[in-house]
């Protein structure tokens, strides 16, 4: 370990090695004067060098090394986000640098260090990774250097780019992965289906000439007439319509998985889902609530409508309260006057509490197209596929086999009131709601 001196100076091991030696020798001088002079020559070199030390570090070291650290503006939560330090040696000499970086407080990691060793003049950059698995604002502290010389005797630390922050985001990068698979039309690499229509887009594009394959049902037959040439109806997908993400903020939404809250999953679906709607031409929209609503997003489709729902969901946490579906059918009921596509993400761990909810999902139901994204509990589905070995094994497996029997229990509720549902675990939350939404979408349900 080091010692300190002052603020900056920390003696090595060696120097203690160095120093244990001296007085050893010296100590040896009390059996004879040959070993006494040798202690004195020692201490004489050893006092030398530390002195040549001194001149080499702490000479104008802040312009002789070079450190920083790079970060992006903001992080995305749930991904692995590139931190890059770099270091430039002007020294005259190679130096060995320890590199201690602060990290955040949220990322509860206090042995993080890198090593290197630099010619003179050398600059060296590396990159390391952080997955944050909370949103809001997290706080480098400072990057400190410690540099040795070849003496090795005294090492100099430097501080550098102290109090630097980031704010984590939802999940941005999977979002920008799924736009530009959709633009390319690569959507099935990440497990989106290609969803057979059914039957006729219904919304009026244009009139052509036909030509072989189309349907004589489309023909306009007094553009015919006029043109003296089979003309066609030609239809597209119907665009503008509404697509409104509904988040529960509830207790249920607090549950874990992999580092990460259901809610921190059901907003990045939520985010990545918004950004896929646009692309199709819909609008995206958003609302948060729990035992209130918390936050209502118009449905829009503009250039800003991405930033403002990120922006909404940003600071959203996940509170100790009951969700009330009556105050969600109430706002529902003032603000959304369009018949739209409600994806509702919340949690259900029995029968009983989804029973509770269902009168209001059903009234919701009436005016809208209503899909209830909940979660498996993958604990469970775990316990429910081992091989029981004892009595207690058995009553558990029991008990998971009837929890898991209770989730499917709900879909079939649900589809009983006119109510589309998407049960999933949380890695395939994205996947799956996209799925659902292209499927309704195609069967012309919205």
């Amino acid at each position: 370990m080091s010692f300190r001196i002052r603020n900056h100076a920390y003696f090595t091991p060696l120097f203690f090695y160095a120093m244990a030696a001296v007085i050893f020798l010296l100590a040896l001088g009390q059996f004879g004067a040959f070993f006494f002079q040798i202690g004195l020559m020692a201490l004489g070199l050893f006092i030398l060098l530390i002195l040549i030390e001194c001149l080499l570090l702490f000479v104008k070291p802040q312009t002789s090394f070079k450190a920083r650290r790079f970060l992006d503006e903001r992080f995305s939560n749930g991904d692995q986000n590139e931190v890059t330090i770099s270091l430039t040696n002007h020294f005259p000499f190679p130096v060995s640098v320890l590199v201690i970086d602060e990290l955040p407080v949220q990322f509860q990691q206090r042995d993080f260090s890198l090593k290197y060793k630099l010619k003179s003049g050398e600059c060296y950059s590396q990159s390391y990774s952080l997955r944050p698995v909370e949103r809001g604002e997290y706080w480098f502290g400072s990057l400190n250097v410690f540099i040795k010389s070849p003496l090795r005797l005294l090492e100099r630390r430097l501080r550098h780019d102290a109090n630097a922050s980031v704010k984590v985001y939802p999940a941005f990068k999977e979002m920008r992965q799924f736009e530009m698979m959709a633009i390319s039309n690569r959507l099935t690499e990440v497990g989106i289906k290609k969803i057979r229509r059914i039957g006729h887009q219904m919304e009026f594009d244009q009139i052509r000439e036909y030509t072989n394959g189309d349907d004589y049902r489309t023909i306009n037959w007094k553009a015919t007439a006029r043109k003296s040439n089979l003309m066609v109806n030609q239809y597209q997908d119907e665009k503008s319509q509404q697509v409104i993400s509904i988040i529960d903020l509830g207790r249920t939404m607090k549950m874990p998985f992999e580092g990460m809250t259901l809610l921190d999953y059901a907003i990045n679906s939520a985010l990545v889902l918004s950004k896929i709607a646009m692309l199709k031409q819909d609008k995206a929209g958003l609302i948060t609530f729990n035992n209130e609503v918390r936050t209502i997003v118009a449905p829009q489709r503009n250039s800003k409508q991405m930033q403002v729902i990120m922006e909404s969901l940003y600071n959203q946490s996940t509170l100790f309260e009951e969700q009330s579906i009556q105050a969600l059918y109430t706002a529902v009921r003032r603000k959304v006057h369009q018949r739209s596509l409600l994806v509702l993400y919340t949690n259900y761990e029995s029968l009983s509490a989804a029973k509770r909810q269902l009168p209001m999902l059903q009234k919701l139901a009436h005016d809208h197209m209503v899909v209830v994204v909940f979660f498996e509990n993958t604990e469970l589905k775990s316990i429910t596929n081992q091989k029981a070995s004892d009595i207690e094994g058995i009553y558990i497996k029991t008990i998971a086999e009837k929890f898991a029997y209770d989730k499917k229990r709900i879909v079939l509720e649900l589809e009983r009131y006119g109510i589309h549902s998407v049960l999933t675990a949380p890695e395939d939350l994205t996947v799956e709601t996209i799925n659902k939404y292209l499927e309704l979408k195609a069967r012309g349900y919205i």
